[in-house]
């Protein structure tokens, strides 16, 4: 479901948020765009609205069924393309002590996001040129979110869309592990 959210946060007491009912993500756009076109010819735009935030749930299609994810995987992580297969070994042997990804308790499936040690449910979004991102309910490839490289029923490859995450952790490589 779409939602859009307008909030007028200057320094008056008066100052409201507004909850507009769920319109398609096109006519957002449309109504965005020319409500933008108009402050900025009005002279406006940095003075009597500071923020306006529009919250979309993803819409693209994704190159896979959530399914393809679920499972016992071997985790290992790569920061030059050249190591890959010597990590993809590396992972294969952490199936001793493997990563679960389970399914969420709506469509998603329940993983961990960088710096955090809590599981969240994320969800697999389509995002443009085809390619495939998993993360929170927020656009396609926002900054939490990760970007799957490519999915085979048994070898993921993704890596974080933030640059630091991504610098700090490299690109991860998924086995999955027998039984």
């Amino acid at each position: 479901m779409t939602q859009v959210a307008c909030v007028d946060i200057r320094d008056r007491d008066d100052a409201a948020a507004i909850e507009l009912p769920a319109l398609p993500p096109k006519r957002i756009l449309s109504l965005a765009g020319a409500a933008l076109i108009a402050l900025m010819a009005a002279g406006c735009a940095s003075t009597s609205v500071e923020q306006v935030a529009v919250i979309s749930s993803p819409s693209g299609p994704t190159s896979f069924a959530r399914e393809r994810l679920i499972g016992r995987w071997g985790i290992a992580s790569f920061h030059n393309e050249k190591d890959r297969k010597r990590t993809e070994a590396q992972a294969k042997a952490q199936c001793n002590l493997p990563y679960v990804i389970a399914k969420g308790p709506t469509d998603g499936v329940m993983m961990h996001v960088a710096d955090d040690p809590k599981l969240y449910e994320l969800k697999l979004k389509g995002g443009p040129a085809g390619k495939t991102y998993l993360g929170f309910e927020a656009p396609a490839g926002d900054p939490q979110d990760r970007e799957i490289l490519s999915a085979t029923d048994n070898l993921l490859t993704m890596r974080f869309v933030d640059p630091d995450a991504l610098r700090r952790y490299g690109t991860f490589v998924f086995v999955r592990c027998a039984g």
